[in-house]
């Protein structure tokens, strides 16, 4: 039930930070972040990493909304 909401949801937003989806579904970032490996594995889902808009590596940023997830399209094929 929870890879369908987390499907849903990241196909009608296009992408969003593992820290959004994990509050959108009420779940510890870890345990969404094994979910969304599944999405990876299966190619609908593409990981990538948010660079930090100060100019800065201080790690002062929650890791959670530095992970970005993307949801990727298929084309329909006849």
């Amino acid at each position: 039930m929870m890879l369908t909401t987390i499907r849903d949801y990241l196909s009608k937003r296009g992408q969003a930070t593992l820290a959004d989806i994990a509050l959108h579904v009420d779940a510890d970032p870890d345990a969404v972040r094994g979910m969304l490996q599944q999405w990876v594995r299966k190619g609908r889902v593409e990981q990538r990493k948010v660079e930090a808009n100060c100019g800065t590596s201080c790690t002062r940023c929650d890791p959670a909304a530095m992970e970005l997830y993307v949801w990727i399209e298929r084309l329909n094929r006849h």
